[in-house]
């Protein structure tokens, strides 16, 4: 997974953040567990994961919570960055 990549999926979480009226947002706050996204919000993420950057979500041990922050999603995108 690329940084532009990263980026990319920072800036859609922080376009629907915006959406609802959320204008910062700091990289360690919960973003789905505390309701600042909602479940519609996380089939955006979950697909923009998917199909702009080929993240495979089918594991069975992915949890949402995993991505649950900023800097939880930068953790989830660097153990996936290809070798």
């Amino acid at each position: 997974m690329t940084e532009r990549a990263s980026a990319a999926i920072r800036e859609t979480i922080l376009s629907l953040l915006k959406t609802r009226g959320v204008t910062t947002v700091g990289e360690t706050e919960p973003l789905f567990s505390s309701g600042l996204l909602d479940s519609l919000a996380a089939t955006d993420v979950l697909m923009a994961l998917e199909s702009e950057h080929g993240v495979d979500l089918a594991d069975e041990d992915f949890d949402i919570l995993q991505i649950d922050t900023l800097q939880g999603l930068e953790t989830f995108l660097a153990a996936r960055k290809p070798a």
